[in-house]
């Protein structure tokens, strides 16, 4: 397990300096592209979305076309407030779409930003698909935007996710306990992991850049 290192030394970068620029994009990868996500992907996402395998980690399950709407919704908000740039997942392979994720919890001042609300149909689950979206976030995250942190958190019960994060080359901080409340009452503990630029400029990169020739 990759644990939060101690800095041994204070870091310092140019201020002041301007907010955090986000303008919506297409990322373009071999296995899928993420382009913005939109209303009109509604009747497709709600297609691939519905099964309730996909949703046990969330706060709220999506288990109909009227939920999934309001995911959209929710997300095109967040774009307008400028906290949020959700994309939807497509197969380059037929054009398909398979799912969605985010990115989120935006703080301009801060350059960071969460991924997360991410989730693709079980068929293409354990693909390549998660490993080529994170690094298509990231590489954006940290290359275009200039964020100078990435987190990403999950369930502490999610035992595949957590083992997917690390597997990333993020480094995990922390529980946060009690965390959430999820849609059956359950206090959720979430754990949080990040990826510092350094980190992805030093390590990061060119160890998912490995794992995507696997």
């Amino acid at each position: 397990m990759t644990h939060s290192p101690v800095p041994s030394e204070a870091r310092y970068v140019s201020v002041p300096r301007p907010l955090l620029t986000l303008q919506p994009v297409t990322l373009e990868g071999a296995l899928i592209r993420l382009e913005p996500l939109r209303l009109s992907h509604h009747t497709a996402l709600s297609k691939v979305g519905l099964e309730p395998e996909i949703w046990p980690y969330f706060t709220k399950p999506i288990l109909n076309e009227a939920d999934m709407r309001e995911y959209i919704e929710i997300a095109l908000k967040g774009e307008a407030d400028q906290t949020m740039l959700p994309f939807v997942t497509i197969l380059q392979e037929g054009k398909v779409p398979i799912g969605s994720t985010r990115f989120m919890n935006i703080d301009r001042v801060n350059y960071r930003a969460e991924i997360g609300s991410t989730w693709i149909n079980p068929r293409w689950q354990r693909t390549g698909v998660n490993t080529e979206a994170k690094y298509l976030m990231l590489r954006h995250a940290f290359e275009v935007l200039g964020c100078i942190r990435v987190e990403l958190k999950t369930d502490s019960l999610n035992n595949r996710s957590r083992q997917a994060i690390l597997r990333l080359g993020a480094v995990e901080e922390g529980l946060f306990r009690n965390h959430m409340i999820m849609h059956d009452g359950r206090l959720r503990h979430s754990v949080y992991f990040s990826i510092t630029d350094e980190e992805w400029h030093n390590r990061v990169k060119a160890h998912m850049e490995t794992l995507l020739k696997r």
